[in-house]
């Protein structure tokens, strides 16, 4: 092995592998069944269910084979976006997943007990890294082809611009219905989600 090709195990690709490597050896817990904990982290969550437009991805997570989540995440303490003296006691990863069970649970068209999560509590420096890696390893579907799962209700006089692809192919939470419209349906989408799973399992 030569210099240039000498492993550097602080390498920021390295980096990025260890991180997502040590989320991926955690076990899987039903989203409904996590509990409050402490830390800031990354995390990953999986469908199992029978929403059809999802068949290719869900197959891949049953049989705890875990292949292909649904979405990636990450939460990081308070005070992380402005450099400022972070919260040690921080319980920002739990609550995160949490406001993401309440999502599935407020949808007409999905199951809690389909959906499982993963996380690793990591440091703050980390954080983006681990995330960045698993996005681009797996382009899950409610990163990319159908957007709006991880958006909060943006409060009172705040709901400029069009409702969330997410939330016009599951519909259910309240707040979304405040946003305007958009110029396709439900069954427009799910065709998208349809071929870009299909696309992606070709690869």
């Amino acid at each position: 092995m030569t210099g240039e090709d000498a492993f550097n195990p602080l390498d920021m690709a390295n980096l990025r592998e260890s991180i997502g490597n040590a989320l991926l050896s955690t076990a899987p817990t039903r989203l409904d069944k996590i509990t409050a904990f402490r830390g800031a982290g990354i995390y990953a969550i999986y469908y199992t269910g029978s929403f059809k437009a999802y068949e290719l991805l869900a197959e891949k997570n049953r049989g705890d084979q875990w292949a292909a989540p649904i979405y990636v995440g990450k939460a990081v303490p308070a005070g992380a976006r402005k450099g400022i003296a972070l919260d040690a006691e921080t319980r920002a990863l739990g609550k995160r997943i949490g406001e993401h069970a309440k999502s599935v649970q407020a949808a007409e068209n999905l199951e809690v007990e389909d959906f499982y999560a993963r996380w690793l509590v990591t440091e703050p420096i980390w954080i983006p890294l681990g995330e960045s890696l698993l996005i681009g390893r797996y382009a899950p579907v409610w990163n990319t082809i159908v957007d709006g799962f991880g958006n909060h209700n943006p409060g009172k006089g705040r709901h400029a611009g069009m409702v969330s692809r997410w939330d016009v192919l599951h519909p259910g939470r309240s707040w979304a219905q405040k946003f305007a419209p958009r110029n396709e349906t439900a069954e427009d989408i799910a065709k998208d989600v349809i071929e870009y799973l299909r696309q992606r399992d070709q690869v």
